[in-house]
This record gives C-alpha cells, sequence and structure tokens, in this order.
C-alpha cells in the first residue's frame, strides 16, 4: 500500500512505523548456509550477504528475479556558482540520454536484468541557490520525497537509486560536512572533473553553505536545507523500499549523502540497505565508514546515475543464487565431518 504525506511530519511518522528485519526468516537462513556443501565461511561475504537479503524478504528463499533501479534528476541554483565543469542544462541533455538508452546506466542495467525508471524533478525549476537560502521550501521538499516514494514498483526484489544534477557533489559535500563535521576542505572534490581553480572555489561555497545552515536541524532538515530534488527523491526512495521490504543497494558519494540525512533522522533507517561501491570521489570512504556500510566493489568509478550500485547487483545475485540453489550435504550425499 501506498502512502501520501502532505509534511514532512507526516513523513517522519512514516519512518517511525517502518518494519524491522525479519528474524525468524534470518535465524532460517543462517541455519541453511551452515548446511550447504562448503566449508563454512567459504563465500566469505556472499554467505552474510545472502543472510541479510533473506531477512527483509521473509517468505519462500527465491533468487533476486526483479531488480530495480531509479535515476532522479533534478537542478541545482549553486551551479550558478560555476562550481561544476558542466552547465546546468546537461542535466536535461543527460536524461533525454538515459531515456534513448546511450548512458552507461542503460548498458549495466541491461547487462544485470535490472529495470531502469529515470524521474525527472522540476528540472525547468532550479532548487534556490543554497549558499543564500535553503535549496527547498517544505512543500518543494515533501514533493521530491514523494515522487521517490512513488517511483518504487512494489514488485521489485531489489532496489538500487541514483541520480544526474549538474553540482550535485557540491551538495553532497555541503550534506556530509554539515552532518558529521570536518573542514569543507575535507568533503569536496573534483566532481565532474574541475580544475585546481574550480576545486578551491566549490571549496568555498560549500563552506559558505554549511555557515549557514549546519546546526539548523536533523538529517532530513538539513537536506531541505542543502539538498536537491534529486537526492530527497533518492530518500523517498529508500524509505518506500524498506515499507515494502526490499533490499536497497546504495550508489556512490551523492547517494550516500542522501542516505545519510535519513540514518541521521531516523535510527537504523537503512539497516535494509548496502553500499554497492566506493567511488573515487574522495570524501566517500568517510562517508561509507559513518555509515557503518562496506562497499562490495571499488572499481574507481565517480559517474554517478546509480552504475556502482547496478553493477554490485550481479554480487548480491550471486549470494543468493548460491544461497537458494546449491545442495546441502544430506541432499548431495556428501559428509560435512
Amino acid at each position: 500500500m501506498s502512502h501520501s504525506f502532505a509534511t514532512l511530519a507526516a513523513f517522519r511518522a512514516l519512518l517511525a512505523s517502518q518494519p524491522a528485519v525479519d528474524v525468524a526468516a534470518q535465524d532460517a537462513a543462517a541455519a541453511r548456509d551452515g548446511q550447504l556443501t562448503k566449508p563454512p565461511g567459504a563465500l566469505g561475504r556472499l554467505e552474510d550477504l545472502a543472510i541479510w537479503y533473506r531477512g527483509w524478504r521473509g517468505g519462500a528463499a527465491n533468487e533476486i528475479s526483479a531488480p530495480q533501479v531509479i535515476v532522479f534528476a533534478g537542478n541545482h541554483g549553486v551551479a550558478a556558482r560555476g562550481v561544476s565543469a558542466f552547465q546546468a542544462e546537461v542535466t536535461a541533455q543527460m536524461v533525454m540520454n538515459f531515456q534513448t538508452g546511450g548512458a552507461a546506466i542503460n548498458q549495466i542495467a541491461r547487462s544485470v536484468g535490472a529495470s531502469l525508471d529515470v524521474v525527472s524533478l522540476d528540472l525547468d525549476a532550479p532548487t534556490e541557490d543554497f549558499t543564500k537560502a535553503p535549496a527547498m521550501d517544505e512543500e518543494a521538499f515533501v514533493a521530491a520525497l514523494q515522487s521517490g516514494w512513488d517511483a518504487v514498483d512494489p514488485q521489485a526484489d531489489l532496489l538500487v537509486v541514483g541520480e544526474m544534477g549538474i553540482a550535485n557533489t557540491t551538495s553532497a559535500a555541503a550534506l556530509a560536512c554539515a552532518l558529521l563535521g570536518g573542514e569543507a576542505a575535507d568533503w569536496t572534490g573534483r566532481g565532474t572533473g574541475v580544475d585546481d581553480a574550480g576545486l578551491s572555489l566549490k571549496t568555498r561555497v560549500v563552506a559558505e553553505a554549511v555557515a549557514l545552515h549546519g546546526g539548523q536541524g536533523d538529517g532530513l532538515e538539513t537536506l531541505r536545507r542543502l539538498g536537491g530534488r534529486e537526492l530527497a527523491g533518492m530518500v523517498g526512495a529508500i524509505a518506500r523500499a524498506r515499507a515494502l521490504r526490499i533490499p536497497v543497494i546504495l550508489d556512490g558519494f551523492i547517494c550516500c549523502a542522501a542516505a545519510l540525512c535519513l540514518a541521521q533522522s531516523h535510527a537504523g533507517a537503512l539497516d535494509h540497505a548496502v553500499a554497492g561501491h566506493l567511488s573515487a570521489e574522495g570524501g566517500h570512504a568517510r562517508l561509507l565508514e559513518a555509515l557503518g556500510k562496506a562497499p562490495l566493489l571499488q572499481l574507481g568509478l565517480r559517474l554517478g546515475e546509480a552504475s556502482g550500485g547496478a553493477l554490485a547487483i550481479g554480487v548480491l545475485k550471486g549470494a543468493v543464487a548460491c544461497h537458494v540453489g546449491m545442495a546441502t550435504f544430506a541432499e548431495a550425499g556428501v559428509s560435512d565431518t
């Protein structure tokens, strides 16, 4: 069942009523893992992933057959400060590329058997420049959360969320700095590939934003002030997946910065999520450490658009396939001693 929430308070109330892990299913998965035809722990982290996945899905033990990838797109007013190597109109151009099948994520989603949905969020109405005012008022913020919530397919059995939005690494750096502390330079990277002068400007912009909005509220309020519609969309989708007991794979730095806002607003809100990869964006490792999430892959990616998270679908598919399909010692007639 879907829900509508007209206010941020209503969204918070939904977070407070989210389901917990199915302990019985998790215990049953752990027991099965101990009976499979392999030495204990021989599949390493794949075993933990399969048990985690079963604990959230509950019910019958099935392989992953319907993964969904959602890419949210939004424009940022702060892009006018020159913090990106690209102009804001590139966001809409890349959305068209996604829709016509020409982007990296199209190829990756196809290769791992995932559906791909692209959700554009008011590209003709950028957020406010958050060095001067909150990025979104509550109405715009809640609308973006709702768009994310509504984009999740209830029939999916795994979700990956990603983003497209010129200047959104600036937003992500500001969020991480505001919520985790440190200096702006600790969190600000080159994003789309800005030069040294561009990095210096971008760092100053992040510092200005954090000075204006830091300490003004919890993770969700900070997201309203320093985020973008696409970051809010990812948060709404991650929360809806929890309501539907759909496990989530997080993408890179920007996705994880959005997820941090959710985690800092409601304890355990990311228990149904794993980190797909460690990106090449400088602050991502520190952000994953703060989230307590060990990445599944490390490939030097810094593209965004759910690319690293989608590649990790194959790892999780393999983990669950082994858990479901392998014979037990008894079934195979193999001695376990």
